[in-house]
C-alpha cells in the first residue's frame, strides 16, 4: 500500500515568499522548481499529480513535501552532500565582487586579475572565475575594459544574467545584438525595429 503524503500547511507569508522565490529571475532554475512543488503540495495536489504536471519522479514530489515540512520552506536552497558545490557567499557578497569588477581599477593597472580581485576580496581565485563565467565578464581580454556609469547596472546586469538562467514558463528568451550601422529604435509592419544610422552607445 502507498505511503499517504504529509500534509502540507503553510502561512499566508511562507506561501507569499515561495512565490517571490520561484519568480525572481536571479533564482536558479532547480530552486524555483522546488518552491513550484512546494506549492502545488499546499495546493492540495497529491505526488503523482505534481509528479505529472511537473515531469519529475514521484519520489522527488514527496521529498520536497517531507523536506518542507520537516524543516521549513528554507529547506528548498539546501544542497545536500555529494550534490554540487554549496554557495559560500551571499548575494550581498557577490554583488560586492561584480561591483567591485565593473566600477573600480586596481593600482597601476587598467583592469582586474581574477587573482588580484580574489586577494582584493578575501575569496578564492575560483569563487572570483565563476563569478565572472557567471556574468560573463571578462576584463583580462580587454585592452581598455570600460566601466559603467550608471549606477544601477549591477542591478540591470544581475537581471539580465537571472532572466537566462531561470527563464519564465513557457517563454523562449533570445539574445539578439545590434547589427553594425542599423539600431534598433522603429518597428517596421513586421514588428521588427531598426533603424539605419551611425552605431550610438546606450548605457545597459
Amino acid at each position: 500500500m502507498a505511503r499517504k503524503a504529509v500534509r502540507l500547511e503553510l502561512s499566508a507569508s511562507e506561501v507569499a515568499q515561495l512565490n517571490g522565490w520561484q519568480s525572481a529571475r536571479s533564482t536558479a532554475q532547480q530552486v524555483a522548481l522546488r518552491c513550484r512543488l512546494v506549492l502545488a503540495a499546499v495546493d492540495g495536489k497529491q505526488d503523482l499529480e505534481i509528479a505529472a504536471a511537473f515531469r519529475i519522479s514521484r519520489h522527488t514530489a514527496s521529498l520536497w513535501r517531507r523536506r518542507v515540512h520537516e524543516k521549513g520552506i528554507g529547506a528548498v536552497w539546501e544542497i545536500e552532500k555529494g550534490r554540487g558545490r554549496k554557495p559560500q557567499l551571499d548575494q550581498a557578497r557577490r554583488d560586492t565582487i561584480i561591483a567591485a569588477t565593473l566600477e573600480t581599477k586596481p593600482a597601476g593597472a587598467t583592469h582586474w586579475s581574477c587573482r588580484d580581485m580574489a586577494n582584493a576580496q578575501g575569496v578564492s581565485k575560483n569563487t572570483v572565475n565563476r563569478l565572472w563565467q557567471l556574468h560573463n565578464l571578462k576584463p583580462h581580454l580587454s585592452q581598455t575594459f570600460k566601466l559603467s556609469r550608471d549606477p544601477r547596472f549591477v542591478e540591470k546586469l544581475t537581471d539580465v544574467v537571472g532572466l537566462y538562467l531561470n527563464p519564465p514558463e513557457k517563454v523562449l528568451v533570445l539574445c539578439v545584438d545590434e547589427k553594425s550601422q542599423i539600431q534598433a529604435l522603429d518597428s517596421d509592419p513586421a514588428g521588427i525595429a531598426f533603424e539605419k544610422g551611425p552605431m550610438r552607445h546606450h548605457d545597459a
